[in-house]
């Protein structure tokens, strides 16, 4: 049996597009800059003019699924992040965004294929928001981790180590048709859409 593990190192290659909703700028972009500043310590070059990091900034988090699907089936990017903060009021609004964006989001990771990272804050208060952009901890550190594990990991997993964007090479589709590989998801590759 074969173990499939992302990991936080090669990550040179690895191609990240960052949607940022900037309603809650005060706490998105702390989560930026804690998200920037793990994959930069990870060896990812998050320059806007380099060649591994592209910024999308949206006006809020209700935005951000259409955005990160398109980035996704861009096929240019090995992860997709989102970043933004929903923080319930005295109104309904805080659950219809809150749930449509967790759902488009999902929706985005599955039918891309692309792992999209979910980080989103929900918080009941503007506290509570801060506490984790900053003050206590910064989530966007950890939704950058996962976004280096689960590039890794896809990149075993879709390419047998040697392809990315979610997409099997002939090759690679080859082998896993032969039976070389234990077990795997193989994809049409004939229409590059994933079956």
């Amino acid at each position: 049996m074969t173990v499939f593990e992302g990991s936080f190192t090669q990550t040179e290659s690895l191609r990240f597009a960052i949607v940022i909703g900037r309603f809650n700028d005060m706490v998105v972009n702390k989560l930026l800059e804690g998200c920037q500043d793990c994959l930069k310590r990870h060896g990812v070059d998050i320059n806007p003019h380099g060649n591994q990091v592209d910024f999308y900034w949206v006006p809020g988090c209700f935005e951000i699924p259409l955005v990160a699907r398109q980035a996704a089936f861009s096929r240019r990017y090995d992860v997709v992040i989102c970043l933004g903060a929903v923080i319930r009021g005295q109104t309904p609004h805080f659950d219809f965004v809150a749930g449509e964006v967790s759902k488009g989001i999902a929706a985005a990771a599955f039918q891309s294929g692309v792992p999209v990272i979910f980080g989103v804050l929900t918080t009941d208060t503007m506290q509570q928001a801060l506490e984790r952009a900053g003050i206590k901890s910064n989530l966007g550190w950890n939704y950058a981790m996962n976004a280096l594990e689960m590039g890794t990991l896809m990149r075993q997993v879709n390419g047998l180590g040697g392809s990315s964007y979610g997409q099997l090479t002939a090759a690679s589709a080859t082998q896993v048709l032969a039976g070389e590989v234990g077990r795997a998801i193989a994809p049409d590759v004939s229409s590059n859409q994933m079956v």
